[in-house]
């Protein structure tokens, strides 16, 4: 979940076959070989927006659907973000961002309807109220 320096959250648009449409979500990928998470978080969040981050704390690691497969995700915050360069990645379709209120919105809307991503977004609004 990559967090800008005024608190706004940076999302992705991309294709999903599997549910022929655009979704908006976080960077995400697949681990390659021999990649921990964390690695992979931090080559995906430069491949799919351009961006890097000085800080990833860990917010979370599930099973997406354990009836009936292994595949486990874990989340990270990135903050402290950098522009290096444009995105790079052919599959991104967009980049939108908004404020973490506004994004609570979309999901409520069902214009954000990835698992991961309102999950990530679930626990950045939960530490944010506890902060309060």
């Amino acid at each position: 979940m990559p967090i800008l320096p005024n608190g706004d959250v940076l999302l992705v648009r991309q294709y999903r076959h599997a549910v022929r449409s655009d979704l908006w979500e976080i960077p995400a990928g697949k681990i390659e070989p021999g990649e921990d998470a964390l690695a992979c978080a931090r080559r995906e969040l430069r491949e799919e927006t351009g961006y890097i981050a000085e800080r990833w704390t860990r917010l979370v690691s599930f099973f997406t659907s354990p009836g009936f497969s292994n595949e486990r995700i874990t989340l990270f915050r990135a903050s402290g973000l950098r522009q290096l360069e444009p995105p790079g990645a052919d599959e991104i379709t967009g980049q939108l961002v908004v404020p973490i209120e506004q994004a609570e919105r979309m999901i409520l809307a069902s214009e954000i309807t990835d698992a991961k991503t309102i999950l990530a977004l679930g626990c950045l609004l939960s530490q944010a109220r506890r902060a309060e």
